[in-house]
């Protein structure tokens, strides 16, 4: 999991929160929180962190306690003394011994960035002639 040292939020110990939470960047929980998350980024559910909720993020590592399923772009990993109570599909998932994971665990091929060098430009054959002959005699 590519690790991002810049932490964007974070939610201690002795807080509790309840809604939908979007966000950019990388967040780590070790209160309680309840309800939707979904991020660009990666979620850190610190050892004390409490999820309810459904998670779809970037990556996702845990060793506190999720009940909801988790889906991931990229990595979920589950670190001892992690609970995950739930559903996980990512292309990438690693669950360390002594973890307690209850559920269905789907990987997949990772889903395919478009790169520059896979872009084909598909256009007028007559106008590319055009621009051919206009580019040579202006040279």
């Amino acid at each position: 999991m590519k690790k991002n040292k810049r932490l964007s939020a974070f939610l201690g110990e002795d807080t509790e929160v309840e809604g939908k939470l979007v966000f950019h960047g990388t967040l780590r929980i070790d209160g309680h929180f309840k309800g939707e998350i979904s991020a660009v980024g990666s979620l850190v559910v610190g050892e004390g962190g409490i999820i309810e909720a459904d998670i779809h993020a970037t990556n996702v590592l845990s060793s506190g306690e999720i009940r909801g399923s988790v889906s991931a772009d990229e990595v979920i990993e589950i670190l001892e003394p992690g609970k995950v109570f739930g559903n996980i599909e990512a292309p990438n998932v690693v669950i360390h011994p002594g973890v307690i994971f209850e559920g269905n665990c789907l990987t997949h091929a990772p889903k395919r960035k478009v790169e520059e060098e896979q872009v084909v430009v598909i256009g007028d054959a007559k106008a590319g002639k055009k621009a051919e002959q206009f580019a040579s005699s202006s040279a």
